[in-house]
This record gives structure tokens, sequence and C-alpha cells, in this order.
């Protein structure tokens, strides 16, 4: 029997693949994949298709009859894999880095086979308790202190979200059961951040019920730091005209600079109000696994909740973020609700993960996490850290010694913000200039760079954080903005 034919009385008869087509396509995907990753610059980093090219090529309603699994891998070789943006790839230095490494891609393999739903640890023990394990390794590498426990979420927008939900429930307002609609008992509550926080702390606040005007931008100093006067002024501000504080998110690596927060000054303040603390670390947290970069932590100790991205800097693919606590208790007070159906007789001596935010349902992130630490060590993962800072450094080098140039920023950590500021020209002048740049490199398939704004100007961002990453493509990427500079200045 042929193998179409063979497919066709599987397809027909209901069941699934049979197991030898699974492993000849199997080996299929992955020599698939070790090419892809052997080679990574054959492909643009960013995909430059136009909008609506790949959906036109696919058909408008689904198939009505089975179709060959040849067929389906070659439309992903002709259809999807040239709508991809490369973040695999070793010039990709937009936003911040996303990269999957060969041990954490198996890992995601063997999990997809698995399909363990994490919900409780009756559903799969060891999904449950290796999360644990898992957890408490990184809190080590990071040198937080024992107190901190953590839990997985799939983003850091989502992590934040719970830490704020903990810190309103902290309040001791009764909001899990009474909620916030139509309560004239209730306060308006107030959210602190610096103007440099990350846009996902003020779309958290509109979710838990604060709403944006419940959320106080704090300035920044000149290195773009939360100004810790400025904050204590407004919490004073604020309670003496009827709000509530309640909560302040501080920022170690923020967004736009990679600036970090003043955290332990930060602390005190809001061990004086009794304001719950929480730290976004999502991009920079890892790099404290660099020992002479464990400064990034100081005062972090002293915060309730704080995040950091494995999925962002540590290798491992997209989704998984960290949350640490040492009040995992007052999470779990605001999103624990357990109905009949998911009592089991471990209930009350196990941890139960769904606990512990909004959802039920949770994939088995935590091994892929798992393979990155044991595969590489404390000592690798240092290792390509540092080398990615190095290689920012390097860049930062370039653009001083460089009088065509200007840093418009410090640089910390692995990203670099810049813009070119020849003689001669005014501000309207430089935003042309420096967006032509940026399109033209971005254009050049082998770099892609993002953007912010400082001081309303807009500002160049490369960042590092591929592990497939080296000199050579940082050196390249200088090469297309001088020739784009040239082109355009």
């Amino acid at each position: 029997m042929s193998e179409t034919r063979v497919t066709e009385a599987w397809q027909e008869c209901g069941g699934d693949m049979p197991l030898d087509q699974f492993r000849a396509y199997g080996r299929q995907v992955v020599d698939w994949i070790a090419d892809y990753l052997a080679h990574p610059e054959r492909y643009p980093v960013l995909s430059q298709v136009r909008p609506g090219e790949i959906a036109a090529q696919l058909p408008g309603s689904p198939p009505g009859t089975p179709e060959q699994m040849d067929r389906i891998l070659k439309d992903f070789d002709d259809i999807i894999v040239p709508g991809i943006t490369h973040w695999n790839q070793p010039g990709f230095f937009a936003y911040f880095p996303s990269c999957a490494s060969a041990p954490a891609i198996l890992a995601e393999m063997l999990s997809a086979a698995l399909n363990a739903n994490a919900m409780l640890w009756r559903t799969s023990p060891a999904a449950t308790e290796l999360e644990t394990v898992t957890l408490d390794w990184l809190r080590q590498m990071i040198g937080l202190p024992r107190s901190f426990e953590g839990v997985i979420y799939d983003t850091a927008s989502t992590s934040s979200l719970v830490a704020i939900a903990a810190a309103r429930e902290a309040t001791g307002l009764s909001i899990r059961e009474k909620g916030m609609s139509g309560r004239r008992d209730l306060p308006r509550l107030r959210l602190y951040c610096s103007e440099q926080a990350h846009s996902s702390i003020e779309r958290d606040a509109i979710a838990v019920g604060i709403g944006q005007e419940g959320v106080r931008q704090i300035p920044v100093d000149a290195e773009f730091r939360m100004d810790v006067a400025a904050l204590r002024a407004a919490i004073d501000e604020d309670t003496a005209n009827g709000w509530r504080p309640f909560c302040v998110v501080a920022t170690v690596g923020t967004t736009s600079t990679t600036s970090v927060d003043p955290v332990r000054e930060i602390a005190a303040v809001c061990s004086e109000r009794a304001l719950w603390l929480h730290v976004d670390a999502a991009y920079a947290g890892v790099a404290a696994i660099v020992p002479e970069m464990r400064w990034l932590m100081e005062g972090v100790d002293e915060a309730d909740s704080v995040v950091l991205n494995p999925h962002k800097w540590l290798f491992t693919p997209v989704d998984l973020s960290a949350l640490f606590s040492r009040r995992l208790d007052a999470i779990g007070e605001a999103f624990s609700l357990v109905p009949e159906y998911l009592r089991t007789p471990e209930s009350g001596t196990v941890r139960n993960y769904s606990e512990f935010g909004p959802q039920l349902g949770r994939r088995f992130r935590a091994l892929k996490l798992w393979f990155v630490l044991r595969a590489y060590g404390r000592d690798g993962l240092a290792t390509r850290l540092r080398e990615h800072i190095r290689l920012a450094q390097d860049f930062a080098s370039w653009i001083d010694a460089d009088p065509s140039w200007e840093r418009m920023a410090a640089t910390p950590l692995a990203t670099v913000c810049f813009r070119a500021c020849p003689d001669g020209y005014d501000e309207p002048a430089l935003e042309q200039l420096n967006q032509s740049i940026l399109d033209t490199v971005n254009a050049s398939s082998e770099a892609y760079l993002s953007h912010t704004r400082l001081h309303d100007k807009l500002t160049l961002r490369l960042s590092i954080g591929q592990i497939r990453t080296e000199e050579a493509h940082v050196r390249r990427a200088w090469e297309l903005l001088q020739s784009a500079f040239h082109r355009y200045g």
C-alpha cells in the first residue's frame, strides 16, 4: 500500500498519524530545525512581505478533505517562513532579545508530546515539582534570598498584573469579595511608576480596575532613573487629596534605555508608607547571574515581588516569565478559588500553581528552563551574558569615537541608545536622517534595529542578546549604519 493510501486510510478511520510516518516526518522537521539554526543568515532578519501578502496565499475556508503532510510542510516553507521575522537570527538587534537555544527547543518538543496541564499537582506531579525546583535554582543564580518563591507565567505583562492584583488585595479593602464598582466606601487607588516604565504596567492597571488615572508616572533623573524625592512628594500629595496609594513599580532595565531605578531608596519609601513594591526586571534580571552584574539586584531583596523573563535574555523560547515574591500567600489570597471538581486528596499539602493567577490551565513551561539551566550551567550562562555585554560596550565605544554619532543614554547592559548627529543639522533634519538610516538598515535583510524617543528625540536602539550573535554580526550592523549615514548624511 502506498504512503498516500496509508495516510488516507488512517484519516478515513479517524485515527492519528501512524507512528512510522510520525517518525519519518519528525526526522524531517528536526533536520529542518537543525539546518535553520546552522544557517540563520540565509533568512532576512526582518520579514520583507507586504501587509496581506501571507493571507492572500491561504485559502479563505478550511479544507474539507485531508491534506498530505508533504504538502503542509511545503506550504510552511513557501508561505509561512517568508512571513517570519527571525528573532533567532544573529542580526536581530531590535526591542529586547528572545532567542531559542537548541536544548530548549528539544524541551519544547517533549513538552508538546507530553501535553501536560500543570494546573494541579495531581494533573502532573513532575510539572509542579520541577517548576518549584527550577525556579529556586534561578532564584539562587540571581541572588534573591530564600524568602522569595516563584511562579511561572507566560509574559511579564501577566506576572506584573498578578503582582498588582496582589497589592490591591493587600490593601484590606475586600475588593476580591465586594469588587470595586459602585462602592462609596472605596477610595481611589493610586499606583506609581516612572515615566520610563513599561506600558504593560498601565495596561495591567486598566485590567485590575485602577484605570489610567490611577497610574501616576514619576519624573526621572538625567540617567532616566525614577526620582525618589518626586515619588515621595507625589505620594504625600495624593494622600492629602484623598487617593489611596497602594503600589510602586520600580524597573531594573527599562525598555527604552535599560536604566536601573534606585530600588533600595524606593523600597525605603514603600516601607514607610506600607506600599507594595513590585520590581520589573523582565529584561535585566537574568544579568545578575554574572557575578560582576549582581549590583543590578541591589535593594530587590526588600521588594514584595519581582519579575524576570528567561524568554528574553536566557535563551529560553517564548513564553516563560518568572514572578518571585516573598509574599506568595498574598498572591494566593488574591486568586485562589477551588471548586469541588478541583479538590484532591493532596489539597492543602501540595502546591497547586493554578491558585496563584488568573489561569487554570497551565503549560509545562518549566521543562525548557530546566533544560537550559542544566545544559549551560550557571558559569556557561554567565559567560554568554558577559560576552553580550562586552559586545555592547564595544559598539558604544565606536559611537563615542565618531563625532557624527552620539549616545543618547548610558549603556549599563547590552542595549545601546544612539543617533546620528552631524554638524549643521537642526532637529527636524536629524529626525529625518535617523529615520532614513533606520529604515535602510532594516531593509537590508542583515540587521534589524528598533527605536525609542528620549528627550523627544528619535533614538536608535541596538540590543544584543542572541545566543548565536558574534562580534562579526555587531561589526556588520555598524557598517550598515555607517553606509546608510553616508548615503543620507
